[in-house]
């Protein structure tokens, strides 16, 4: 498994809302904050658009609050260990 922590950062000057995602590879993506969506689901953006950076495929994501932002695990719905 290979877990995607995720950060919000506030607007500055220059630039509005986002939110960060990176992996324990320091691999990492910002999206901007879209204020349709609630923060869960802003964060679980985030974990997908690196996902999807990444180029992993059959994978799913659950993840809950942590100090500082959130952690989301990946997983295979029909394997028991994914291999990256």
């Amino acid at each position: 498994m290979k877990a995607i922590t995720t950060k919000y950062h506030g607007p500055t000057n220059a630039r509005g809302s986002r939110i960060s995602a990176r992996d324990c590879d320091n691999n990492k993506v910002f999206v901007s904050y879209d204020h349709s969506l609630d923060s869960y689901e802003n964060h679980l953006s985030a974990a997908r658009a690196l996902i999807n950076k990444m180029q992993w495929k059959n994978v799913e994501v659950m993840g809950g609050y942590i100090k500082g932002g959130m952690a989301f695990v990946m997983y295979h719905p029909t394997k028991d260990r994914i291999d990256f």
